[in-house]
């Protein structure tokens, strides 16, 4: 009986879920629902491996790109909410792309469980060097003057964004080109074909740098030390004008929230080393922090202010 009772135990932990065994106890994939190189696939690759270490297994990247970041969110969406699948979401994934698509293929707020912010990157209008303007009011004059005939490079949800919001807060008629690659939108920038082009200050730094783009101004509040000397577009005139892409880590909703606690204290320890700060700096991020709770409340502010504008607009995905 003894040995019986002994066998039947024993079957019983083996059918434990793996929620009670020690986490992780297997590589964690690391969702980027976009194209490797872009500058949230950067921001993922320099927290994966400190974090693996942190762990005591390997995070792994998957990128999958495509339809604006929904197929990678769809798929991180719907994986088991086990803690080893991860998504690297950004304020498209998570607050713009419900307005711009018919369907995303999942909710961005009741399929995910929040677990931390990571980095802020703030947007920038840059132009070919020989392009005239050299600030936000020269622009918007410029544009006036040739309604619609000046050209400028999208190639993000979030370019799309600050371009609309310009034109609602000025009146300042450009001609918005879709890209479906930061690369080859730069490329044709710098190249003279499109004039004009909107991007996070991880693409655009380098080649700002290289004296291949000239930036108008930055989307942030206020002047950024991502790029000294280069001043917000409110600081030139456009009263509280702010807009910056994000990017912040998430689970698949019902992910124990032991787990989800064990990785917001991890990717807040990684984000607080000096290495790992001035390295996502020098990349154009803005590295910062918050708990699940407040992730939750930033997104929620997020998608409230930028629904509107997107549904004023009439935008729509192309």
């Amino acid at each position: 009986m003894k040995r019986r009772m002994l066998m039947v135990s024993a079957a019983a932990l083996a059918a434990l879920p793996a929620r009670a065994q020690a986490y992780p106890s297997k590589p964690i994939r690391l969702v980027v629902p976009y194209q490797a190189g872009q500058g949230t696939d950067v921001a993922a690759r320099l927290i994966a491996e400190p974090l693996g270490k942190a762990l005591g297994q390997q995070v792994f990247v998957d990128n999958r790109p495509g339809a604006g970041g929904n197929i990678g969110t769809e798929a991180a969406a719907h994986a088991p909410a086990d803690g080893y699948t991860l998504l690297m979401g950004t304020v498209a994934t998570q607050t713009m792309n419900e307005f711009l698509y018919p369907s995303t293929g999942y909710d961005s707020e009741k399929d995910f469980a929040p677990i931390i912010l990571v980095g802020m990157l703030p947007m920038v209008i840059s132009a070919n060097p020989d392009f005239p303007a050299k600030t936000i009011p020269e622009l918007i004059a410029a544009a006036r003057a040739q309604p619609d005939r000046i050209n400028i490079a999208l190639p993000s949800t979030t370019a799309r964004i600050v371009l609309e919001l310009l034109k609602a807060r000025t009146g300042a008629p450009l001609f918005g080109v879709p890209y479906k690659a930061s690369a080859t939108a730069m490329t044709e920038t710098m190249g003279g074909q499109v004039p004009l082009i909107i991007d996070t200050a991880t693409a655009t730094r380098g080649h700002v740098q290289a004296g291949k783009l000239k930036p108008l101004a930055i989307t942030t509040q206020k002047s950024s030390e991502l790029l000294p000397g280069v001043k917000s577009v409110a600081e030139q005139g456009v009263d509280g004008f702010e807009v910056t892409a994000w990017n912040a880590l998430y689970a698949p909703r019902g992910t124990p929230k032991e787990v989800v606690d064990r990785l917001n204290v991890e990717v807040a320890k990684i984000l607080a080393m000096p290495d790992i700060r001035q390295r996502l700096l020098q990349l154009g991020f803005e590295p910062t922090s918050s708990t699940p709770e407040q992730l939750a409340a930033y997104e929620k502010q997020e998608r409230a202010k930028w629904g509107p504008l997107i549904k004023a607009a009439g935008l729509k995905a192309d």
